[in-house]
Formats: C-alpha cells, structure tokens, sequence
C-alpha cells in the first residue's frame, strides 16, 4: 500500500521580525503572492509591538503568540495546525521553528532571513531545535546577510531531518531590502514544488 499522500496547506500564519510589525513590506508581498495562489494568510504582531515597545516579549509570550494564531487560523479554515503552514522574518521565523520542534504540528515553514547567530558572533547559534523540525522547510536569505552566510546556514540545517529548500539572493543583507518580489516569488514556488 502506497503512503498517503499529505493534502496541500490552506494557511500561512507569518510573523514579523523584532524590529518590525504584520505590515512589514516583505510579509505583506508575501501575503499578497500566497493569497492569489490559493491560500488563507494571516499576519500577526507580537504583544510588545502592540503595546508599543521596542523590546520584543519573553520567548514563552512570542511562543505563546505563535501557538494562539495558529490556532485562530486554524479555527477559522476548519483544519488541524497541520494544514497551516508557519513562518515569518528574522525572529519571526525563528520562533515559528521552536513551536513547531517543540510539537506543534505544521505543514512547513517559511523561513525569510534566519537569524543563525547575532552579527560577529557565529558562536551563538539558535539551531539547538533544528534536530525537531521534521517539516518541509524553505529558507529564503540573502549572500551578504551578517546573521549567517551561505556555508553557514547550509551546514546548520543539515541537522534537520525534514526536507529543506535554500533560496539565495544574490547581494542581500539581513533585511532584503527592495527584493520583496523575488522573496515572495520564491516562496510561491516552494508551495508549488512542495
């Protein structure tokens, strides 16, 4: 017998870098290009940028945020988190990835700019949950981003046992600014590929 094969996602749940809220013009191009190719996507904000701080929150209240909206998405198409697809920028991203390697179930992630390690310091990397993450994931990131180069992040996601798609661009920084189309555009073709 032949093994089942997985339905196609119906949600992106995005979340905004640590300096930035939903409106942030890459999660906005993104939500755009997903939206026209068939799915539901909600952008949220965490608690501290609602409030109007700069701070961002605990990583319990940005786990917590993650965990409620995909839920409130979830709820509202009438699918298991496993339908949904999470992910967002920088931070974002980050905490999309340890919900989801500390059991929350997800059709895969979207990872715009993974902040691997703080600038000039590769020996604080956030990868000690990658070895969960058995989900498709795309990682999306500039050639020039000081969070984690190319051979960086290609070796740090080797640990992840989920299939994993790398998009370069060409010259980017950590912000990828002025190439939300091309982001967008990759992650409609993961969708389509996945």
């Amino acid at each position: 017998m032949a093994p089942k094969k997985k339905a196609r996602p119906v949600g992106l749940l995005l979340a905004p870098g640590a300096g930035a809220g939903s409106d942030q013009p890459s999660l906005v191009a993104i939500d755009h290009a997903v939206t026209a190719a068939g799915l539901t996507v909600a952008r949220i904000d965490f608690p501290y940028r609602l409030a109007g701080r700069s701070r961002p929150d605990q990583p319990a209240v940005l786990e917590q945020t993650i965990r409620s909206g995909a839920g409130s998405l979830a709820e509202r198409l009438g699918v298991g988190a496993d339908g949904l697809l999470l992910g967002g920028r920088s931070m974002g991203g980050r905490i999309c990835s340890q919900v989801v390697a500390a059991g929350l179930p997800a059709a895969g992630l979207v990872l715009i700019s993974y902040p691997l390690h703080p600038p000039g310091r590769p020996e604080k990397l956030r990868t000690g949950h990658f070895a969960g993450l058995d989900v498709p994931c795309l990682f999306v990131s500039g050639t020039r981003d000081a969070f984690g180069a190319p051979e960086e992040l290609t070796a740090a996601t080797s640990a992840i046992p989920g299939p994993v798609t790398h998009v370069w661009l060409e010259g980017g920084d950590h912000s990828l600014r002025r190439r939300d189309t091309a982001v967008a555009e990759a992650v409609v073709a993961w969708l389509d590929a996945v």
